[in-house]
């Protein structure tokens, strides 16, 4: 296997450590050559109409063609499970009482305390307990730093004179769009970046697989027959953060909340035992089923925090099937997605949407594999 370039990136230095480690578990085998111009940077005009590409698992065959299709792929029995979470806006931007800017990005509330959250900054060197942080435009508001965390770049934060916290990102912050996204969030992203079932706030990220679905669409599919459920995880550092690890068994996972009701896991039990395939709608879908699900394959209702890492050699007892869009090289969704599909065939999948001009990333295209 070739060691293949990330986009804007350098090659891995596997070193002298890596040569006993099998290829699977290697990290530069789950890169590969990605032309900046196919990372999308705006979604399409409408929503639902990107493109689909369908991968058989088991016979590797590719099937192309836009998103509506998959109501053809999909049959009476079958379940759709989205992540109903809701992106929040994360990103604050304010400045220091000597006028220097400052960014907090707002990951979750600490200990679920209303006023205290946990946050990445920048400049992190030069913002120490007792710094003040006020927000251009909204008299009155600030955050306070309280503490030093041990991660780089991470701080406690205390919000004075905003008000529920939640409403104040609503009115000031920014939608956290991810680096490869090399342009500021618009007006447009507040929508487009937040699927059309988004619930429950509380993601820095949006369940990206779940932003080709209009309600017209669910609609259609219930009407066919297709059950829809729902599970939550908060999208977190956890889903996004690279992996540095050379062999990508050594890669430890932030952990992030989800749940599940009693009514959605008494839904998946009654549709496994009448053996219709559960589809997972995107990773996090994926991550909570698996993070649930019993050896048996069954799930209870239950919520908490998952750190669930999957990557090839994983033995899978959830889903018979993943709606997902195309990953970043080297990350550990493409290395969910290698574990379910295949490692072979999901590079293969992957060069034939370099080849045919799929577009990559959140707003991107998506594949569906069964």
């Amino acid at each position: 296997m070739s060691t293949m370039k990330q986009p804007g990136g350098t090659e891995p230095s596997p070193g002298l450590e890596s040569k006993h480690i099998p290829d699977l578990y290697r990290l530069e085998s789950y890169h590969f050559d990605l032309p900046a111009h196919l990372i999308a940077q705006y979604p399409p005009e409408e929503r639902g109409t990107s493109r689909l590409m369908a991968v058989n698992r088991r016979d590797g065959i590719i099937r192309d063609g836009h998103f509506p299709d998959i109501i053809d792929f999909l049959e009476a029995g079958d379940t759709l499970v989205l992540n109903k979470t809701r992106v929040m806006p994360a990103r604050l931007l304010g400045r220091k009482d000597s006028g220097g800017q400052v960014e907090l990005f707002l990951l979750e509330a600490e200990n679920n305390a209303a006023d205290r959250w946990r946050a990445l900054v920048r400049p992190a060197k030069r913002l120490k307990p007792g710094h003040r942080i006020k927000f251009p435009g909204c008299e009155g508001a600030c955050a306070w730093i309280d503490e030093v965390l041990p991660e780089p770049g991470m701080r406690i934060v205390r919000f004075e004179g905003t008000g529920n916290v939640y409403d104040f990102m609503d009115k000031a912050g920014h939608v956290p769009l991810p680096p490869y996204i090399d342009r500021a969030d618009e007006q447009l992203d507040r929508e487009r970046y937040q699927t059309v079932f988004a619930e429950n706030r509380g993601s820095v990220a949006a369940p990206t697989a779940g932003l080709h679905f209009t309600a017209q669409m669910l609609d259609a599919l219930k009407q066919k027959g297709v059950a829809i459920e729902y599970v939550l995880l908060h999208v977190g550092l956890g889903t996004f953060r690279p992996v540095h690890s050379h062999d990508i068994r050594e890669h430890r996972m932030h952990a992030e909340y989800y749940e599940m009701t009693t009514a959605t896991a008494t839904a998946l039990n009654s549709a496994r035992n009448c053996g219709g395939r559960l589809i997972a709608v995107g990773s996090t879908a994926m991550r909570t089923l698996e993070t649930i699900c019993d050896e048996e394959g069954m799930f209870k209702a239950g919520s908490g925090k998952t750190s669930c890492f999957i990557y090839p050699g994983y033995k899978f007892k959830a889903a018979d099937g993943l709606l997902t869009n195309f990953h970043l090289p080297g990350s550990s969704l493409m290395m969910l997605v290698a574990a379910f599909a295949g490692y072979d065939i999901i590079m293969q999948a992957y060069r034939h949407a370099v080849e045919s001009g799929y577009r990559f990333f959140s707003y991107g295209d998506a594949m569906l594999i069964l």
